[in-house]
């Protein structure tokens, strides 16, 4: 279903601009609010919380008042991972959760987006009910109608426990020395609280938030720091968050990188080895092709769904799968939470190398990563149309395809949340990788300016 506002994950953009603007936001949260009460009896409810960056504060009165001005009432949990608030959405009994938040991008930027009563990304035909309802002129309720506004002072300590519940009973990380990347963002307080509490010794790193040092050289979109503070600090790993709390990438004790893909083999391999993975795996179209080969050597069932944990959660929900995710680090374990949470997704990597005494870098292995290169490159106007019409990026297409055969791939794809075209190649040689890509990028450029 095709949106004016709503895009893969929402509504996003920089702030200040159109319709990342306090007056739009206002009539967001009295849009949504009239939607909801319309469709729940008595008087809803919903649960507002957000990330770190300058700018939540600003949209969290915004919607408050929209949403009283519907009728709706507002419980604010202040600054709080995104799947703690869908969490809290269920556990409160609220019709709605909405998070104040643009995840992994700079402080400049913010967005919106919605869960429902189950904690569960809103329906599509729901999202298209409230962009109809901001067509119309914003009609306060009567006086003794107004929303009301509560704050729910327990909610860090409500999701600490939460998260520990999600492994065994019994689970302990002593002994483990980790480094906690925490972006400057939503997890700052909750997640070095978790590992301490379950027994690892906890190094945290970028958990001072400053309203604009979210997400800056730091957390799951730059781990590089991370990975020198792991080797400095002896550590046995680290874990990366990025600013809302969705997505991990860790760090092996050498310093390297374990992403998304691997985190779902770690996990995969080990439910299936106990008999436990109940069915398959859902990945995405960027999923690396070497996932895709080590599954195929387990016999585990493997299916890719379009980018986005909400293709993921769809995929999974219609195979009767629990395991599914994406390279970039969202990982869902629907038997462990509703939605993709970064630190449930730790925990989950940690109770393995807990209980096979194994090493983070000993049960990554065994899954080799293709070369993958990506390259944005900028469009205007409708980047869908030119990838599935234009004639000569077809026929470019074509001939990199055949050049590749049996031995890699390639992806164009136009992003959900960003200007570009993510021209995307994998294969075993990387320099004909690199090549592939930089020669698709140029023909991508040159069908926008044609």
């Amino acid at each position: 279903m095709s949106h004016r506002y709503f895009g893969t994950d929402g509504i996003r953009g920089r702030v200040g601009d159109p319709p990342i603007t306090v007056d739009f936001i206002l009539h967001l949260g009295w849009a949504a609010g009239r939607v909801l009460a319309e469709r729940s009896p008595g008087r809803p409810s919903v649960v507002i919380g957000k990330d770190t960056r300058i700018s939540g504060y600003l949209f969290e009165s915004a919607l408050e008042a929209g949403f009283s001005a519907a009728g709706v009432d507002a419980v604010l949990l202040g600054p709080m991972p995104t799947p703690a608030i869908a969490h809290l959405t269920r556990s409160l009994g609220a019709v709605a959760g909405v998070v104040i938040s643009a995840s992994h991008n700079p402080y400049e930027d913010n967005g919106i987006k919605f869960f429902s009563g189950r904690g569960e990304k809103l329906d599509d035909e729901v999202q298209a009910a409230i962009e109809a309802q901001l067509d119309q002129p914003i009609e306060q309720v009567s006086a003794h109608r107004l929303g009301k506004a509560t704050r729910v002072h327990d909610a860090v300590g409500r999701y600490i426990e939460y998260c520990k519940s999600t492994v065994p009973f019994g689970t302990r990380f002593d002994g483990l020395r980790m480094v906690v990347d925490c972006a400057n963002g939503a997890t700052y307080r909750i997640a070095p609280e978790v590992f301490r509490e379950l027994g690892a010794e906890v190094v945290p790193i970028h958990d001072r938030p400053d309203g604009l040092n979210i997400n800056a050289d730091c957390g799951s979109t730059h781990p590089e720091s991370l990975a020198e503070r792991v080797v400095q600090e002896r550590a046995d790993l680290g874990i990366a968050f990025d600013g809302d709390g969705d997505r991990v990438l860790l760090v092996d004790h050498r310093g390297r990188l374990i992403d998304g893909d691997q985190i779902l083999f770690l996990l995969a391999r080990d439910r299936h080895s106990r008999g436990a993975l109940e069915g398959g795996v859902v990945g995405t179209v960027m999923s690396n092709f070497g996932l895709e080969e080590a599954f195929r050597a387990l016999e585990i069932p493997f299916e890719r769904s379009p980018v986005g944990d909400r293709h993921v959660h769809e995929a999974l929900r219609r195979n009767g799968w629990q395991l599914g995710g994406e390279a970039s680090g969202h990982i869902l374990c629907l038997d462990r939470a509703m939605t993709g949470c970064g630190i449930v997704s730790a925990l989950q990597v940690l109770e393995v190398v807990a209980r096979t005494r194994q090493s983070l870098a000993a049960l990554a292995g065994g899954m080799e990563r293709y070369p993958q290169v990506m390259i944005n490159v900028p469009v205007q106007g409708q980047a869908r149309v030119l990838v599935e019409t234009h004639e000569g990026l077809a026929l470019a297409l074509s001939e990199a395809e055949a050049s590749l055969g049996d031995q890699g791939r390639i992806i164009l794809r136009p992003s959900g949340t960003e200007p570009v075209v993510r021209v995307t190649v994998e294969g075993r040689d990387s320099q004909q990788v690199q090549r592939l890509a930089e020669s698709l990028a140029r023909t991508v450029q040159e069908a926008t300016q044609s």
